[in-house]
């Protein structure tokens, strides 16, 4: 019997993320709330999925603002409906988690967008992520490139 190595173990965490991806884009393709994609599913999705789901959800016009505001030549509606998805995910993980290091916040939302959307969405999800980490994460997690603070609120 093959030994199973802590590398090759799947992280419980990126699951949690692919499968709250596959809710947000459910969500948004059929044009109904998050939640009723969530409660409809055989197998409930794990707390942390859920915990991003609502939370993408209740921020989701702020996040939204985000992207626009780092979106350089895209406008939020012409972008791949999966990146938007991974987009609102990350940053939702960038302004609420503070615990979560950037680096995997990023790493986790490139490679989503390298698997499940176009060739170039990996480059674009990066930059674009890059740019508000830049902003909402500085040199310390509780101050943003323009002095305010983070946003305390839970949207």
């Amino acid at each position: 019997m093959a030994r199973l190595d802590a590398f090759d173990a799947p992280d419980h965490r990126s699951e949690a993320r692919e499968r709250t991806l596959a809710l947000l884009y459910e969500a948004e393709a059929r044009g109904i709330p998050t939640g009723d994609v969530a409660a409809a599913q055989v197998v409930r999705p794990d707390e942390l999925a859920m915990m991003l789901v609502e939370g993408v959800e209740a921020c989701r016009s702020e996040l939204d603002d985000l992207i626009r505001r780092h979106s350089r030549g895209w406008a939020l509606e012409r972008m791949p409906s999966i990146d938007r998805c991974i987009l609102r995910m990350a940053i939702f993980e960038l302004t609420r988690r503070p615990e979560v290091p950037t680096a995997v916040i990023l790493d986790e939302a490139v490679e989503l967008a390298k698997t499940y959307s176009t060739d170039d969405s990996g480059r674009f999800v990066n930059g674009l992520l890059s740019a508000v980490a830049r902003q909402v994460r500085p040199a310390s997690p509780s101050a943003v490139a323009d002095g305010s603070p983070v946003p305390e609120t839970d949207c």
